[in-house]
């Protein structure tokens, strides 16, 4: 089971990119929990999950060096999501990206 966890400002901008990529997750036939949170929840999120990694949404990509710092030790490896994948919607990269990141962490 892969945890994914999405943060944007509000946490709603991400849902529909979360349903894309779980249906992405679905026809790989992948066990994963894909959620999104908004940055002012993602401390809470953090101490009721095992997340495997973490993905910005574009408008709090600015946020990328605090969670880097937050999460060095913890081995969660944390990116921005492209902005073209983002605004296309394209699970399916989105969800490639951070399969990548989870291997090579």
């Amino acid at each position: 089971m892969k945890t994914i966890m999405l943060v944007c400002s509000a946490g709603m901008s991400t849902s529909l990119l979360v349903s894309k990529m779980q249906k992405a997750a679905e026809a790989q036939g992948l066990e994963a929990d894909i959620f999104a949170v908004s940055a002012s929840e993602s401390n809470d999120a953090f101490a009721k999950k095992n997340v495997d990694v973490l993905l910005l949404g574009p408008q709090v990509r600015y946020m990328k060096p605090q969670y880097e710092k937050e999460l060095s030790g913890k081995g969660i490896p944390v990116d921005a999501i492209n902005m073209q994948d983002y605004g296309t919607m394209n699970g399916e990269k989105v969800l490639a990206t951070a399969l990548t990141m989870i291997d090579n962490k």
